[in-house]
């Protein structure tokens, strides 16, 4: 497994692994504006590499440009799929490519988003890579899906158990990258856990009414737009994901992350929330 890490990495690992495709690539898109992945995507087409693109079927403001993109791709050659509208919102970043490499984002295709903070893992376990081709198939034939494989959060079918599972099992401490924490059994439960002296700090926003409880020590980041979602347990385990602790995130779109046990990138978010946490404390003095 490999960590990417925006903005420091930006884009150069995704767009190294698309020029070096030799047989599939299948990317899931919901915002996406850089011409030099597009055109990356378009010389995939040409020296024989199958392109498959499921594009969300809508995103906020941005479905006019969701329509032109899926044109572009259609005429460079690219097959193109919408997903379904049976979700509030399809979210989802991933990209697999030759069937034995799979990238699970938190950011999406854009200057904004590799200009922010933000992560995410590359991974070549065949029993990742293969479950989610298993899933890219499913939304773009549009049938139901099933999870199979453990470490994989997937929403709505199994991110809320899996989440809630992740952090009920914290003993010393929570470190969250969360844009806007909400759902009230979530922060109920990290309520719950710093009641029993686990150590809980957000950067990002936890909703009004939850921030007055006073349970967890809350920053905003510094010096950077935040995008990520990601969660250090104990030092000892790491979600990186699509989904914010958010009742629609949870529940109604398709959102997808991933549990890691590898203890390298685990230090190395923790290693970066500490660095963004004494940042943001410099500048709050």
């Amino acid at each position: 497994m490999k960590l990417i890490t925006t903005p420091d990495e930006g884009i150069k690992p995704v767009l190294a692994a698309v020029k070096a495709a030799r047989r599939r690539l299948a990317i899931v898109i919901f915002r996406f504006d850089l011409d030099e992945l597009e055109d990356a995507l378009a010389a995939a087409v040409k020296r024989g590499v199958e392109v498959v693109a499921l594009i969300a079927n809508t995103n906020k403001g941005g479905e006019q440009s969701l329509r032109k993109l899926e044109q572009r791709m259609l005429k460079k050659g690219v097959t193109v799929n919408r997903t379904d509208t049976d979700m509030v919102r399809y979210h989802g970043k991933l990209l697999i490519v030759d069937r034995r490499q799979a990238f699970i984002l938190g950011f999406n295709y854009t200057e904004q988003d590799i200009e922010s903070r933000s992560f995410g893992v590359v991974t070549k376990s065949t029993r990742v890579v293969k479950e989610l081709l298993r899933l890219f198939e499913s939304d773009a034939c549009r049938t139901d899906f099933t999870p199979r494989v453990r470490d994989l959060v997937i929403s709505p079918e199994n991110a809320r158990s899996r989440l809630h599972a992740f952090l009920r099992k914290a003993r010393v401490s929570l470190d969250i990258y969360d844009p806007n924490a909400s759902d009230d059994e979530m922060l109920a439960l990290l309520q719950q856990q710093a009641g029993r002296g686990v150590r809980i700090r957000i950067i990002g926003s936890l909703e009004k009414k939850w921030e007055e409880e006073e349970f967890a020590a809350v920053q905003p980041l510094r010096g950077m737009r935040l995008h990520v979602r990601a969660i250090v347990r104990d030092g000892r385990r790491l979600f990186v994901g699509s989904q914010s602790l958010r009742k629609l995130e949870l529940d109604e779109r398709r959102e997808v992350g991933i549990i890691i046990r590898d203890r390298k990138m685990v230090r190395k978010v923790e290693k970066v929330f500490n660095a963004d946490w004494k940042r943001a404390e410099r500048k709050k003095k």
